[in-house]
């Protein structure tokens, strides 16, 4: 398929009543073993699992190479893929264009509580930016209203959220990620405030299920860099049982 057909696909799973699940992935492998499944309809990357995959910190890795990776990953696969692009690396309109140069049709692009004007400009800069490459982009426009707003109350927090994922909307951002661990009191309340099919969700530890977050209204769920951590903490866990004299196990499947 085509960047413009994948992006169209991309648009529709989100519209749909179904709730959109994303196993977040790191590099071309595996991206390959989820693809593989027949449940996956669309992939999106994890910014913290490809800069620790190249030894940077979460946020700090160089664009280019950030680009180089999310690039492979959509060539290697038949399936609509949405990037984690952080900030946007102090241009994200540009960052935006690059992106959609190496297949990639949709994105996550964090605010990190940035004034609010600037902010909302960032969310127009990446819908202005697709438009000009003739690309239904599928922006998951980010709001760390949660995860960066302090010592605020939590009502505070959503009313925050709300605010600006309304204004993401409005500048036309595809739905609102709201990262944090949400219950259904508060993820209710970011639905009546954002709209039904709007927003979207982090499966942390302690939250919801993707079931759950789907009969209240959300319209995608991801995982973040917990699926890297698992599969390290499967290969330390093989180690451990190697130099124990252990063997690999007889159900292990060749997924490369």
């Amino acid at each position: 398929m085509s960047t413009a057909d994948n992006a169209r696909t991309l648009t529709r799973l989100y519209a749909e009543p179904e709730i959109l699940r994303v196993v977040n992935i790191w590099d071309v492998v595996s991206a390959k073993a989820v693809a593989a499944l027949p449940e996956t309809r669309a992939l999106a990357t994890a910014g913290h699992s490809i800069a620790a995959t190249f030894g940077y910190a979460d946020g700090e890795i160089p664009r280019e190479l950030m680009l180089d990776m999310v690039g492979r990953i959509a060539a290697s696969v038949d399936l609509p893929v949405s990037a984690d692009l952080d900030d946007g690396y102090g241009d994200a309109g540009e960052t935006t264009r690059l992106a959609i140069g190496v297949g990639v049709v949709g994105a996550n692009v964090e605010d990190r509580l940035k004034p609010f004007a600037e902010s909302v400009a960032q969310v127009e800069a990446i819908v202005r930016a697709a438009e000009a490459e003739g690309v239904a982009f599928a922006l998951n426009a980010r709001t760390d209203a949660i995860v960066r707003g302090g010592d605020k109350p939590f009502s505070d927090k959503l009313t925050d959220a709300i605010e600006r994922g309304r204004a993401f909307l409005d500048a036309g951002a595809t739905a609102v990620f709201v990262p944090g661990v949400l219950d259904a009191d508060a993820t209710r309340t970011l639905v009546e405030g954002i709209g039904i099919g709007k927003v979207s969700v982090i499966g942390l530890p302690g939250a919801l299920t993707a079931a759950e977050y789907e009969a209240l209204g959300v319209a995608r769920i991801s995982y973040g860099p917990l699926p890297q951590r698992v599969a390290l903490t499967a290969l330390q866990d093989c180690a451990e049982e190697l130099y124990a004299d252990g063997m690999i196990p007889a159900s292990t499947r060749a997924l490369n």
